[in-house]
């Protein structure tokens, strides 16, 4: 059994430290749940629209030209001026953006001090309290709010890297696919109880005294409390680690300049990688469709109310069914993985989103179970395919180089994912129409598709020198 020199040699130490990291999924998963999928999007766009028929009043007719005010309705951010609902896609993608440029200074950071655990806490920690700082946001200072989000972004992605940096640390080879998936369960299922207390606050906002938007405001609170009190948890399971051979930092790399060292070590990946294009091939395939299913579940909850109509009730229902689907969806995806692979697995599971996307365009306005079908196929679809994704992926990586080439998997991801919400503002503020925008996404998953079918997956894993599975 291969042991990385940081593992902690008894069983039950290294098992302590494995449940403990798990917990951090559950932690974090309350973020891109509770707040980015289902109410920062609806509630930071009503409050733009809120500060732009105020200015109407005060200032006159034309900002608001008629027909779904939210559509319509002109907002303006640093100069340049746009829908209130494009408001949300475009913010995605600039704190998508952001994202990129940050997170390859962080796993240089990580890669290089001995105190990851204090950068995963000052991260965890820095994002939970921007999380509820969103609690003041309102009418008045809407603006507020995107900054708040992008900071709690940032802080949730570099969290995310520093937290994937222990998994080598904390589970031998064999044990890492038992760990990994039990922190990715746990996370599905942390975001559903989450979601699922923040449904019940804001149903029973009136029996509480609160009114909506106040019931919301105490929910971003409330995230950031839940992120930050479970995070307690992992840090106090997770060994402090000494830095490891030429990962000590040069006299040259201290201070300032460890911060050029991530875009040298990403830059030095990519030009190895050369050397393996059908892995690149994989990889740019993902990074297509991954594009797509992020922007789905961020957006959806938009798409139901502004072109759908329906109460934010049922709108925090389909996510609920949603989030606890994707947990089945994903042990589906392992069941059949194992009996016809893994890649033809993933193109099955492509095909069923560009199903569900060319029926969420025929769903009925103000039809609740409609859209609750729609959020059943979502989540058999959603966890599975970027599970199956990063599985397969790890096949068509050089032996012990899975760090830096996971790295380069995470960075290439976020981007990319600026695109597809860029796609779905931009088509909704061209035609008005969400029910355009939603389906214009199948593009993703089509061009998805047709690449991955042409990768020889078996071939690019035994360009890399491993040994393919039996079923691929």
């Amino acid at each position: 059994m291969s042991v990385l020199g940081g593992l902690a040699p008894d069983t039950a130490g290294r098992r302590r430290e494995q449940r403990g990291w798990c917990w951090y999924d559950w932690a974090n998963s309350v973020f891109p749940t509770s707040v980015t999928t289902v109410f920062l999007s609806l509630y930071l766009t009503g409050v733009a629209t809120e500060s732009a028929t105020a200015d109407l009043a005060r200032n006159g007719p034309g900002a608001c030209p008629g027909g779904n005010s939210l559509v319509h309705c002109d907002v303006s951010v640093l100069g340049l001026v746009f829908p209130a609902g494009s408001l949300w896609g475009y913010l995605l993608s600039a704190a998508t953006v952001v994202q990129v440029l940050v997170l390859p200074i962080t796993g240089a950071i990580a890669d290089r001090t001995r105190g990851k655990r204090t950068m995963l806490a000052g991260f965890a920690f820095g994002g939970a309290l921007a999380t509820s700082l969103l609690g003041l946001v309102g009418s008045s200072n809407w603006r507020l709010g995107i900054v708040l989000f992008i900071a709690a972004n940032i802080c949730f992605g570099a969290s995310v890297v520093v937290y994937y940096s222990f998994l080598p640390e904390i589970a031998s080879t064999e044990e890492r696919d038992r760990v990994s998936s039990r922190g990715w369960a746990f996370g599905y299922l942390g975001g559903g109880c989450a979601l699922g207390l923040h449904l019940l606050l804001y149903l029973g906002h009136d029996a509480i005294g609160l009114s909506e938007s106040a019931a919301v405001r105490w929910i971003f609170v409330s995230a950031g409390v839940w992120w930050a009190v479970f995070t307690l948890l992992p840090l106090a399971a997770l060994r402090g680690r000494p830095v490891h051979g030429n990962d000590e930092p040069t006299g040259d790399e201290r201070g300032v300049a460890v911060i050029t060292a991530g875009f040298r070590q990403l830059a030095g990946t990519l030009r190895q990688a050369r050397a393996f294009p059908l892995t690149l091939a994989f990889l740019g395939s993902y990074m297509i469709y991954t594009d797509g299913i992020a922007t789905v579940t961020q957006v959806s909850a938009q798409y139901g109310d502004l072109e759908l109509r329906l109460p934010q009730e049922s709108l925090i229902i389909t996510f609920l069914i949603v989030q606890f689907i994707a947990f089945i969806g994903g042990v589906l995806h392992g069941v059949l993985a194992s009996r016809i692979g893994a890649k033809k697995t993933i193109l099955v599971s492509l095909v069923v989103w560009i199903v569900v996307l060319a029926a969420a365009y025929f769903v009925q306005s103000g039809q609740q179970f409609q859209f609750y079908g729609l959020a059943v196929g979502i989540g058999l679809v959603l966890g599975g395919t970027n599970a199956l994704s990063r599985s397969l992926f790890s096949q068509m990586v050089p032996e012990g180089k899975e760090a830096e080439y996971f790295s380069l998997y995470e960075v290439g991801e976020r981007s990319t994912s600026w695109l597809g919400p860029l796609v779905f503002a931009g088509v909704g503020q061209a035609t008005g129409s969400f029910r355009l925008a939603i389906v214009s996404l199948v593009v993703f998953f089509a061009v998805g598709l047709v690449l991955v079918s042409l990768v020889p997956v078996r071939r690019a894993i035994e360009a890399v020198g491993n040994t393919a599975p039996e079923r691929l």
